[in-house]
């Protein structure tokens, strides 16, 4: 009898968010500066990803739920396949190739997962990876893809890197969800437990935990922490109508921005008061705010909300296979064109963030739908999707170049799926001393993201102009840089624009 192991439940809820409109797919693209042996490339994938059972096992659903199960006919070369682009074989080819890519599923009688090698992009190569969201999270499987690289051209792909079995084959399951139920559940009252219907290792978490009077006073605080959080999720109003949000249809596109170096993007961060992650996310801002502007929308007061994953995994545990993440929301302001002013609002409210439980509550609500019926899931999620109109993902890639079956790493860049009816993917990625921005977008919603792309590095420049003139100390100082840099009013005694759109946003400006 083939071995089977019981699919977790947070896994299990991103299984069956699958939707012919949103796959949940993780792809990822790897830019090789040379071309690449197949049959070295193939030894390479072959063996270092033994170590990772998962991907020797298919899927397999039943009445009692999903199960991992030993795919006995496993091959890689069903999951290695080798292409040629058309044409100039560039990067429009190579986009083009990609989305349609997006919107393929894989085939669910084998494991889930699928590497393409174009042998003829820009006189080296490229690797374009497609592995279902169900098998791990952007952390993990960065991690991976580690595993497939050398620091030096002479790596030799027969022989498997050396891991600790235990960091490779444990998967977030049982244990961890245990972990996560005691910080979740154990606060709450015998009743509300009751009235949930869980049962099981949270039940006897929770027996365990009131046993212990002296730490009441703590979990009260947290009960009523998580009880906020989560009702703030459920209770959000529905997302601003813009032309990034509707119904999606299967055609997807994608584009990717040449890096942006990072060490100047923390140097910003640093002399404005913002971590790296609050100058990108404010470009990004930007960007789309611009995007609006050329297609002739008003994005003045325009806020998106956009779903941003947390890890959640314990230090050391970055190889351990499955979704171990959360999610919170974080509005963004598009119709602020200070760039500094969006910068303090982007900072204010990812700061608020910080001392939320929303992570932790959305990991736990993916845990409880994960075990539910999928109908459950499914309105659930679609209620969270109408909510938002992004995924926003910022995964921290090595700062050292790699080599890949001999070829130096060029570029790395992957775009994130999205559940519901959400219809944009944004994708951070920092490499080598550079950050890369990719976009996948619905082709009904945004047809040309590479028109969103390319302002991504513009808006970084601006708001590194702004902080250059800004005086020492004051560059998140809003009414200081708009008086010094745009100018406090017209000769008429009006706001020019820049400082309406500044304004409104500080009279807006609140936690998301």
């Amino acid at each position: 009898m083939r071995k089977r192991e019981k699919m977790s439940s947070v896994d299990t809820a991103w299984l069956r968010m699958d939707r012919s409109t949103n796959l949940m797919t993780i792809v990822g693209v790897l830019i090789l500066a040379g071309p690449v042996d197949y049959a070295r490339l193939k030894r390479t994938i072959e063996k270092r990803l033994a170590p990772f059972r998962r991907f020797r096992q298919r899927v397999v659903v039943d009445a009692s739920g999903a199960w991992w199960e030993d795919d006995p006919t496993y091959d890689i070369e069903a999951h290695l396949h080798r292409v040629a682009l058309p044409g100039r074989a560039d990067k429009p080819e190579l986009e083009r190739f990609a989305a349609d890519m997006v919107s393929q599923p894989l085939d669910d009688s084998k494991p889930l997962w699928q590497f393409t090698l174009i042998e003829n992009y820009r006189g080296g190569a490229a690797i374009l990876s497609r592995i279902h969201h169900c098998i791990a999270d952007g952390i993990a499987l960065i991690g991976v893809m580690l595993k497939l690289t050398d620091a030096d051209a002479t790596g030799d792909g027969s022989d498997p890197v050396e891991s600790p079995a235990a960091d490779i084959e444990a998967d977030a399951g049982d244990g961890d969800e245990t972990d996560l139920w005691k910080q979740l559940l154990a606060p709450v009252t015998t009743a509300a437990i009751r009235t949930i219907g869980y049962s099981g290792k949270a039940w006897s978490t929770y027996l365990e935990i009131i046993s212990q009077p002296e730490k009441a006073t703590h979990y009260a605080k947290v009960a009523g922490a998580v009880t906020a959080d989560l009702v703030q999720l459920l209770s959000m109003p529905d997302d601003s109508p813009t032309r990034f949000k509707g119904k999606p249809g299967v055609a997807k596109r994608v584009a990717w921005s040449e890096p942006m170096p990072l060490d100047q993007v923390k140097a910003v961060g640093n002399v404005a008061g913002g971590s790296v992650n609050d100058v990108l996310l404010s470009c990004v801002a930007g960007a789309l705010g611009a995007y609006l502007v050329e297609q002739g929308d008003d994005p003045e007061g325009v806020e998106i909300r956009a779903m941003i994953p947390v890890n959640l995994r314990r230090p050391g545990k970055e190889l351990r296979l499955g979704n171990r993440f959360g999610l919170v929301a974080l509005t963004l302001p598009l119709g602020i064109s200070n760039p500094l002013a969006r910068l303090a609002a982007v900072r204010t409210r990812m700061e608020a963030l910080k001392d939320s439980y929303q992570a932790p509550v959305t990991l736990g609500v993916l845990s409880l739908v994960g075990m539910a019926p999928k109908a459950l899931q499914t309105r659930l999620l679609d209620l969270l999707a109408k909510k938002s109109t992004a995924v926003m993902t910022n995964v921290p890639g090595p700062q050292q170049p790699l080599y890949m079956a001999g070829a130096r790493l060029a570029q790395m860049m992957f775009w994130v799926p999205q559940s519901g009816d959400i219809g944009m993917g944004v994708s951070i990625l920092s490499y080598n001393g550079g950050v890369q921005f990719g976009l996948v977008t619905d082709k009904s919603f945004v047809a040309d993201p590479h028109n969103i792309v390319e302002r991504f590095a513009p808006e970084f420049e601006k708001l590194l102009l702004a902080v250059l003139l800004s005086p020492r100390g004051v560059a998140l100082d809003p009414v200081v840089v708009e008086k010094n840099l745009f100018g406090a009013a017209d000769g008429d005694g009006h706001q020019s624009p820049h400082r309406r759109a500044a304004s409104g946003a500080r009279r807006r400006r609140k936690p998301a």
